[in-house]
C-alpha cells in the first residue's frame, strides 16, 4: 500500500484514497455497469456472439465499450422488449427460475380459440414431459379470422410460448414481448433502445 507492505490482517483500506499492489500489479479497476432496454426486431438473435454473422442485439449498442450480453432470450421471430447489460448478477436474479420474474406477450394466433382451450392453458400444459406453470390469458381481439391475446408468465423455457399453444394446435403468428419484470417500452420504436433510469435498477435488483 503506497509503496509499502501491508502486514496487519483484516487491514481497510480505499481503493480511491490509497495505491494498492498486489504481485507489483495495481488492483483492476470496477468497471461500469450499463443497463439498456431494447425494442427487439423481428429477424434479429439474442445473443452476445453469433458464428453465422447474423444480425445481434447487441450490434445496436456497438458503441458502448463493455461487453454486454442480453437478458434472457426472445427467439428470432420474437419482438418487443429485452434488457441489454454487463451486469452478471442481475442477469441472474432476472433469469433464474426461482425468482419468478412476470412477463407479457402479445400473441396473434391463427384461427381461434375456446375459452375452454384458454383455461387448459392456464392451468398448464405439457411440454417435454413436465406441465408449464400457471399463467394468465386475456382476449384482446380478433383480426379477421385470427386471434390476439394477452400472455404473462414467469417461466423462461424455450420458444415456451409458441409451444403452449402448439400444444393445443394453435400456430403463433406474430409475438411481441410487451413487459419484462415490470418495464415496457413506452415510446421506443423497433430498433430503438434507451438506458434504464436509475431507479428502475434499483427496482430490478430488489425485486
Amino acid at each position: 500500500m503506497d509503496g509499502r507492505p501491508v502486514l496487519e490482517k483484516g487491514l481497510k483500506l480505499d481503493p480511491a484514497k490509497h495505491k494498492i499492489l498486489v504481485d507489483s500489479r495495481p488492483l483492476p479497476k470496477k468497471g461500469k455497469k450499463y443497463y439498456f432496454l431494447l425494442n427487439k426486431p423481428i429477424g434479429v438473435i439474442s445473443t452476445a456472439k453469433d458464428t453465422h454473422n447474423r444480425r445481434k442485439v447487441t450490434d445496436f449498442l456497438k458503441h458502448v465499450k463493455a461487453r454486454l450480453y442480453p437478458v434472457g432470450r426472445l427467439d428470432k421471430d420474437t419482438t418487443g422488449v429485452i434488457i441489454i447489460t454487463n451486469d452478471g448478477k442481475l442477469t441472474h436474479r432476472l433469469t433464474h427460475p426461482r425468482f419468478e420474474v412476470e412477463k407479457e406477450y402479445t400473441v396473434k394466433i391463427e384461427g381461434g380459440i375456446s375459452q375452454r382451450g384458454i383455461s387448459e392453458l392456464e392451468r398448464g400444459v405439457d411440454i417435454d414431459g413436465k406441465a408449464t406453470s400457471p399463467c394468465k390469458i386475456r382476449f384482446m381481439r380478433k383480426d379477421g379470422k385470427d386471434t390476439i391475446l394477452r400472455i404473462k408468465i414467469h417461466e423462461g423455457r424455450k420458444r415456451q410460448v409458441r409451444r403452449m399453444f402448439e400444444a393445443k394446435g394453435k400456430r403463433v403468428i406474430e409475438l411481441d414481448r410487451v413487459k419484462y419484470a415490470g418495464l415496457t417500452l413506452g415510446r421506443l420504436k423497433r430498433g430503438e433502445y434507451r438506458e434504464l433510469l436509475k431507479t428502475e435498477v434499483e427496482k430490478l435488483i430488489t425485486m
